[in-house]
């Protein structure tokens, strides 16, 4: 197995970072309607390596409940998704740094539960769209070195990082995001001892292995040619997205939390990177951030590396003192 991820990373490496056209992609998308799209510069867009739906996603997983899991660490991050009424489910990122896409109905809500791990995006969408529930996969292309996914209905291409479609029928079209947050899986299952777990996928991966060592302490952005933050912010700096704002993770850490902006930021240690060492258990600890309204609802957000905020959002305003 580690000779195949080796192959990938190298592949990844290896990828040219001449500009694209779509004419190159035709012939492996030959249902994607490449006239209808928002992306203004094709050269944005490159392949990351591994084809479409060479990562694959997992469709309907199984569960455990909370108590019975041991083979994730306590300092593991997982996505936590708590719906009124409903059992809450965590989503290791054990499995989904291999797989990026996991398609679930919690409670009767279609979701896509995604990450990219070279932006460290992490979003949970509502697949319900136009009075349908699209699949969502792979494509095995990236934006702003972001994942962008594609539904098997209409091979539309979707920008990850905002659930928006960005090339094909579905161009324009946003999905909505429920609330969800990453936190430790000790954190998780003290709060919900009787809660569900994804349980571990039938693919033959090195679940609980990094495939992506050491990204978030790199030089630069990997496969990423635009600009940087403004205000000297580091690239790698983890930030929190809340719409198109976004607050420097060291300063609500350094704060112990933030509220402004109609918004409360808290934080609390215990979870570590994923991206960090050779296991994900021995990353070094980044901590839990929860956002909250004034009402105390928990909020969408997501953890991001500032690079990316700031291609996503080349006007949004970076919440610094």
């Amino acid at each position: 197995m580690s000779r195949l991820i080796a192959l990938l990373l190298g592949l990844l490496i290896a990828v040219p970072l001449a500009h694209a056209s779509p004419t190159l992609w035709r012939g492996e998308w030959p249902r994607t309607d490449f006239a209808r799209t928002t992306v203004g510069d094709w050269s944005e867009i490159r392949s990351g390596g591994p084809p479409g739906d060479g990562i694959p996603a997992i469709d309907s997983p199984p569960f455990l409940r909370a108590s019975s899991e041991t083979r994730i660490k306590g300092n593991e991050p997982v996505m936590t998704l708590e719906i009124g009424g409903q059992t809450p489910r965590a989503y290791p990122i054990r499995y989904r740094m291999w797989h990026e896409i996991v398609a679930d109905a919690a409670g009767g809500l279609p979701v896509a539960v995604t990450c990219c791990p070279l932006c460290n995006s992490a979003m949970t969408f509502d697949r319900r769209v136009r009075g349908q529930v699209p699949s969502f996969g792979v494509s095995g292309k990236l934006r702003h070195s972001g994942r962008v996914m594609y539904d098997r209905q209409t091979e539309s291409w979707w920008q990850q990082a905002i659930g928006e479609g960005i090339v094909g029928r579905m161009t324009g079209v946003k999905l909505k995001t429920p609330p969800s947050w990453m936190e430790s899986w000790d954190q998780f299952r003290r709060r919900n001892p009787d809660g569900l777990v994804m349980a571990e996928p039938a693919f033959n991966r090195s679940y609980g292995h990094n495939p992506y060592r050491g990204c978030d302490s790199l030089s630069g952005p990997f496969l990423y040619d635009g600009e940087n933050p403004p205000r000297g912010i580091p690239p790698l700096e983890r930030v929190v997205r809340v719409g198109d704002r976004a607050w420097p993770l060291t300063r609500v850490r350094e704060e112990g939390g933030v509220t402004e902006a109609g918004v409360t930021i808290s934080w609390e240690a215990g979870q570590v990177s994923a991206r960090d060492a050779g296991s994900i258990s021995g990353g070094r600890d980044v901590g839990t951030v929860r956002v909250r309204d004034a009402q105390g609802r928990d909020l969408a957000h997501d953890v991001m590396f500032a690079f990316a905020f700031h291609a996503v959002w080349p006007q949004g305003r970076w919440m610094i003192r």
